[in-house]
């Protein structure tokens, strides 16, 4: 029993000491949104006029923008895609089905750097708008949250019941009306969760949005990257902080509907993993 107690509380703080260096970043960049220094890299005291200067920067404020715009249009595409791709996954089983989940294991174990090259090659071939505007950078992430999302929808559909769509058809109920009415708002969580993930991962990306952003168009995190080698001023830290505020609001919102749906807090972490 000594024994337990001893290992139990070393894996205790062990878990609260990876917490706090993976969280320690975050809780220093959100502090120095409110540094008065003109870098983030020297506190001097406590100040909020950078939240003011941010929105007066016109290449940040920009760059938020095409951040946002693309992960709106991609985690759409990702979740028609990949909805009706994990629902052929789990009710529709084949000879096919070892090779497609294969194809969207590729993508998501290949390194970014790899994609990056592959797609840069590919649009540059292609030419026309595979070149301009935001449409290369949305095909880019839309294929791989797509992938994401058919993991953790299929997931979803594998541990439905059956027998509620053949009840659906028994009650004379078209197919049409029983996937609206019947498999949709059963597998609805993991739709929720997957466009979440979507949302987070299309605005996390950098290595492959910098290889096939075409001139004059950066996202907020490749903006970020281009000031690593200088200096970074607070009000990059206070969008990031809003950023980051967001990202967690998606989360507990998602995380609410999910618990108002009946699930557990164990079943909604294993929804978001795709379990």
């Amino acid at each position: 029993m000594k024994r337990y107690f001893t290992v139990s509380s070393a894996l205790g703080v062990w878990t609260g000491a990876v917490i706090v260096f993976l969280f320690t970043p975050i809780a220093f960049l959100v502090a120095m949104s409110f540094n008065d220094y003109k870098s983030i890299f020297k506190w001097t005291h406590f100040s909020t006029r950078w939240w003011g200067h941010m929105m007066q920067n016109t290449s940040l404020t920009s760059s938020v923008r095409v951040s946002l715009e693309v992960a709106f249009v991609s985690t759409a595409l990702a979740l028609i895609l990949g909805t009706f791709a994990g629902l052929a996954l789990a009710k529709r089983p084949g000879k096919w089905t070892a090779g497609f989940v294969g194809i969207i294991l590729l993508i998501l174990v290949t390194p970014e750097i790899v994609d990056g090259a592959g797609q840069l090659s590919w649009f540059v071939l292609l030419g026309g708008p595979f070149r301009t505007g935001l449409t290369p950078i949305v095909l880019v992430h839309t294929v791989f949250s797509s992938a994401v999302v058919t993991l953790i929808v299929r997931a979803r559909v594998a541990g439905l019941d059956e027998r509620l769509e053949e009840a659906a058809a028994d009650l004379f109920a078209t197919p049409r009306r029983a996937f609206f009415e019947v498999t949709l708002p059963l597998v609805m969580p993991a739709v929720l969760a997957g466009g979440m993930l979507a949302f987070t991962l299309s605005l996390d990306n950098v290595v492959s949005t910098s290889f096939v952003s075409p001139a004059g168009v950066t996202t907020f995190p490749n903006y970020v990257f281009g000031l690593s080698g200088g200096i970074i001023r607070p009000e990059v830290a206070a969008m990031a902080t809003l950023f980051i505020a967001s990202t967690l609001a998606a989360v507990g919102l998602v995380a609410l509907a999910l618990r108002r749906g009946g699930q557990s807090g164990t079943e909604i972490a294993a929804t978001f993993t795709g379990n």
